[in-house]
């Protein structure tokens, strides 16, 4: 199969990219730059150096592709219509990455959540993530003109990336805080509970949902859960560091900005991937991101 990944430098887009190649596709990926499309191409994957903004483009490249994976940003509406009206028509599969940061309570770290969401059973989005969410369900209503579309939303991912990019997003921001300051540090309390995934199951999740996920398909990614004083704990220990400690929102936010302090690192983001176990058979590896954290956090 012929398939266009957008994001391919980055790290969800390089992990399938180069996992989907590994299974034996032909893997088309868009880049930022010449230096990264060099990196791909010596690893066997065919590059297009441009941007999310480059409509044309991704409209070529839709309809080129027997499918489309959308690993770039969840938050680009204009790329979502660019590769929709690529692939109109066509049946093909489209996969767009989501995040479950869209169900996020933005608690500040100090409470921890009893709901837990899945894919029956999602919250009126917050109006600070009302477009993404208008993303997502503009990917799913594409079914109706002849797309074979999903939205995968990931978790917390952990895990060592597969091709330019090896760090996810949440965890290196405490790991590298930690370097620099030779303290461990989580948002308030830290007993805020994410759901997670290691991201060679992210992978494996995205090779099933091209072969079988029904057009207009919303699937949660995880398998597993924990706290942030649970994950900043095992950080501290892995790094022979004290224990951590309790940090306010507000400098937390001076560190890591409104976004990833307030949601990324310091909300209630717990789901079940139910539908990617029942319907297209996924059955994950790797269940304890504490016990990664032990293994491979130095």
């Amino acid at each position: 199969m012929k398939i266009f990944v957008t994001g391919a430098g980055g790290f969800i887009g390089g992990s399938i990219a180069t996992g989907l190649l590994k299974a034996g596709h032909q893997i088309t990926g868009l880049v930022r730059s010449a230096e990264q499309a060099r990196a791909l191409e010596q690893l066997g994957i065919a590059t297009r150096v441009g941007t999310l903004d480059d409509r044309e483009l991704l409209i070529a490249e839709a309809r080129a592709a027997d499918a489309v994976i959308n690993a770039a940003s969840s938050d680009h509406a204009g790329a979502v219509e660019a590769l929709i009206e690529g692939l109109a028509g066509s049946n093909k599969p489209f996969l767009h990455t989501s995040g479950s940061s869209i169900v996020g309570d933005a608690s500040g770290g100090d409470t921890a959540s009893d709901v837990i969401y899945d894919e029956a059973h999602l919250p009126v989005p917050t109006a600070d993530k009302a477009a993404r969410v208008a993303i997502d369900n503009r990917v799913l209503a594409s079914a109706d003109q002849g797309v074979r579309s999903a939205v995968l939303c990931n978790t917390l991912i952990y895990g060592n990336g597969g091709a330019l990019s090896r760090e996810s997003v949440q965890l290196p921001r405490l790991i590298n805080q930690a370097r620099k300051s030779g303290v461990v540090r989580h948002v308030g309390r830290g007993a805020n509970i994410w759901s997670n995934v290691h991201i060679d199951d992210v992978v494996a999740l995205y090779r099933l949902a091209l072969e079988k996920a029904p057009a207009g398909t919303f699937y949660f990614v995880e398998n597993g859960e924990a706290s942030f004083r649970q994950m900043s704990t095992a950080i501290a220990h892995a790094m022979h560091l004290g224990e951590p400690q309790d940090w306010p929102l507000e400098a937390a936010i001076a560190e890591w900005d409104y976004e990833m302090a307030s949601y990324g690192l310091g909300s209630n983001s717990r789901v079940r991937a139910d539908r990617a176990r029942k319907q297209l058979g996924w059955a994950p590896q790797h269940s304890s991101v504490l016990d990664w954290i032990a293994r491979e956090v130095h």
